[in-house]
């Protein structure tokens, strides 16, 4: 049996997240559904990670195991000319037969947009939120700094039950504004679950005022859900990067 390492990007909004559900539509149904056809055998494809229902991706990696012997190229072109518009292929490689997408991924890097104007973005309904204020970048950054570094990320996680630590480490934490556009880049070795969302919704606690910036330590010492912000709405947040190699992690840090 071959071990594919297969990178691809999808727009969320029409899915329930990545891991496959009983009720519902999912990213990795409709892959498992056309990798099959492709391959001529069923196939169950391994995730990096769990997205969230309306969650985007740039970049998402899976690993599939199959007997068939079409090359990388051809597994690529034939794929996506299955899959809807919606989700596609970026890259195929052999990988060793013990690699797998999710236990062998070294950290990641997620993005959160949003459209800070009084006028909606026409072209950004489902890809941005969309915020209708000023946003305080100044203050913003000056939160952020308490939560780079490896912290107990128990405020910060909205079901902590199924994780055996609550303790993660954050790379970096920039976030940057063009125009209208505000993005929140986001490294770290792993996040919990609405770990981002609910950064992102603190971070616009900061900027209206409700939260102030040196209030993020004692946030972080209460290890308490309650203590921090509101969880952002999931069509703002992008999974952008994935990480196989410590080189690669820590470049630009």
């Amino acid at each position: 049996m071959r071990n594919l390492k297969v990178m691809t990007a999808y727009r969320g909004t029409n899915y329930h997240g990545f891991q496959r559900q009983e009720n519902a539509l999912t990213v990795q149904e409709v892959l498992e559904s056309n990798l099959s056809k492709v391959l001529n055998e069923p196939v169950t494809v391994t995730g990096c990670s769990r997205t969230d229902t309306g969650v985007h991706a740039n970049m998402f990696c899976f690993n599939v195991k199959t007997s068939s012997k079409i090359n990388c190229l051809g597994f690529c072109r034939g794929v996506n000319g299955e899959l809807p518009e919606d989700i596609s292929i970026l890259s195929c490689e052999d990988a060793s037969p013990d690699f797998h997408a999710r236990y062998d991924c070294k950290g990641k890097e997620y993005i959160y947009k949003m459209h800070c104007s009084e006028s909606k973005n026409p072209f950004a309904a489902d890809l941005m939120l969309h915020y209708r204020r000023k946003f305080d970048i100044e203050a913003a950054r000056k939160a952020a700094g308490y939560l780079v570094g490896t912290h107990d990320f128990s405020s910060f996680c909205a079901d902590c039950t199924n994780v055996s630590t609550t303790v993660r480490t954050i790379y970096s934490l920039k976030i940057e504004n063009s125009g209208d556009s505000v993005i929140m880049l986001v490294k770290g070795n792993g996040f919990l679950y609405n770990m981002i969302r609910i950064i992102a919704g603190t971070l616009i606690d900061v900027s209206e005022k409700r939260i102030a910036p040196d209030d993020i330590p004692a946030i972080l010492a209460a290890k308490d859900r309650l203590r921090a912000g509101r969880t952002a709405m999931a069509h703002g947040l992008y999974l952008n990067r994935v990480f196989y190699s410590e080189e690669e992690l820590m470049r630009d840090i």
